[in-house]
Formats: C-alpha cells, sequence, structure tokens
C-alpha cells in the first residue's frame, strides 16, 4: 500500500473519558488555556478540508482512536507497514514488530519492538502493566510508591504483566534494590495498580477500518484555501499542493472523495 493514507484525531471532542470514573485524578480539561482549547476546533476544520481522516472520540480518547486504527488497519493484508505518529510511552503498547512503529518526528526515529523493549526494558504487551507501577503524571495517576524505571523494567522484564509477579520477593528471579519492599507495596496495593493497569490500557474497538481506502488522502478539498487565508497560513495550500502532486496519479476509488 502506498504511504498516502493517514488519520487523525485531536481527541477534542473529551475533556473527560470513561477513566475519569475509575480514578478521581485522571487528567482533565482544567488549566488548559482557553485560547489554546479555542482552536482545537479550528484545527480539525483544516484537518478535514487538507482531505485527512479525522476521528472524533465520544467516550475514548484520542490515543484510544489511534490504538483502534493502528489495531484494525494491521489486520489488513494490502497494509504495509503502519506508523503512529508519536512517541508518547503509553502508544508503545500498541507496536507490532516491524509492522506497526512509532514515528518520532522530532528525534528523527522510528521505534520498533525491539526499540520499545531497548526503551523501557519490556516488550509493547507490557507496557500497561509497566505505567501501572511507574505512574504517568500527565495522565493523572502516580504509580505505586517506590517503582521507579529501572525497578520496574528489571522485575517485568522477566515476569512481564503484574498477576505473574510472585508476593514474596525472595521467589523473584531478579532482585532489583529494595525487592522485600517493592513486593509489599505491590501486595498491599495490588487492586490499585490493576486499576492504573486498566487506565493505561488503550481502547481498540474504535475506529474499526475495513479497507484501506477509508483513510486514502485523495488530497485537499475545495474549502481548504479559503481555511488557510482565514487562519493566517495561506503558504500552506502551496506546500500541500506539492504533496498532493508527488503522489502520482490519483486513485478515484470508493472511498478516496476529497472532503469539501
Amino acid at each position: 500500500m502506498s504511504s498516502n493514507h493517514s488519520g487523525t484525531t485531536s481527541g477534542l471532542d473529551v475533556i473527560e473519558s470513561f477513566r475519569n470514573n475509575l480514578w478521581a485524578g485522571y487528567k482533565t480539561g482544567e488549566g488548559v488555556d482557553p485560547r489554546l482549547m479555542s482552536q482545537f476546533p479550528l484545527l480539525e476544520e483544516a484537518l478535514q478540508a487538507m482531505g485527512v481522516m479525522v476521528w472524533p472520540m465520544i467516550e475514548l480518547e484520542a490515543d484510544d482512536a489511534l490504538a483502534g486504527a493502528a489495531a484494525s488497519l494491521s489486520k489488513l493484508a494490502k497494509v504495509g507497514r503502519i506508523y503512529i505518529c508519536t512517541p508518547d510511552k503509553d502508544l508503545a503498547q500498541c507496536v507490532r514488530n516491524d509492522r506497526v512503529v512509532q514515528l518520532d518526528r522530532r528525534a528523527r526515529s522510528i521505534r520498533n519492538e525491539a526499540g520499545v523493549k531497548e526503551k523501557f526494558g519490556v516488550p509493547p504487551s507490557s507496557i500497561p502493566d509497566y505505567l501501572a507501577l511507574v505512574g504517568d503524571h500527565a495522565d493523572g495517576y502516580p504509580g505505586l510508591e517506590g517503582w521507579g524505571e529501572k525497578s520496574t523494567a528489571s522485575v517485568l522484564g522477566v515476569y512481564k504483566h503484574l498477576d505473574a509477579i510472585p508476593s514474596n520477593a525472595e521467589n523473584w528471579r531478579v532482585q532489583p534494590r529494595s525487592a522485600a519492599r517493592l513486593a509489599e507495596v505491590l501486595e498491599v496495593n495490588f487492586k490499585l495498580a490493576l486499576l492504573f493497569r486498566d487506565l493505561a490500557t488503550l481502547r481498540t474497538k474504535d475506529p474499526n477500518i475495513s479497507s484501506p481506502e477509508e483513510i486514502h488522502w485523495g488530497g485537499p478539498g475545495t474549502r481548504f484555501p479559503a481555511i488557510c487565508k482565514r487562519l493566517d497560513g495561506a503558504q500552506l495550500v502551496g506546500r500541500i499542493a506539492k504533496i498532493d502532486s508527488s503522489q502520482g496519479p490519483k486513485s478515484r476509488t470508493k472511498g478516496s472523495k476529497r472532503s469539501k
């Protein structure tokens, strides 16, 4: 499949998701500059006019949409490599071998499954367990006391998932610093750790993409120049037109109709 297939989500439809009902401290829109918040609808409108597929999220979050898109596309034989264009650690759980990878544009690097293990010390399938222990302060849950990145990578590097970690540190096949204390904290707070793992686990039910043509980029729509002018970004018209022309002959297949 060619590279002119893309989709995005801004998450602007969700200030609070189902995760806020699970954990009171989960992130909200509180503290977000209203001037920044007011730009999200404009961004979504501009992306749609540019012809990019935008997935609005109602109960789920933007990261869930990216995870769902990657999961459904990976089931399609026509689809080659899938790039998740963010280095965010929670999306590392979506990486699969060299098929589904993370793209860090700023660092100009690609993180495959081996790269996830090199970065975090655990495979992609263990990332929710990893975040449950170390926490994710950007999302508003703290992890468990004493469990840092090194100790978590050490233990999960062996046991993979919380449920497989023996309750007694004497039975651990690896002995990080303060192992006995870590085991005690995990035992006392095991239900909390499972809750944090649930928060960290991305949902993949939406969007359910049945064909790559659903996200085929056929170039910008007729409204795009006017929106660029309104947003003081007239220079984008030429840049996008250049990218569009570089894609070669247009396939006028179903699903590739340009946004008006």
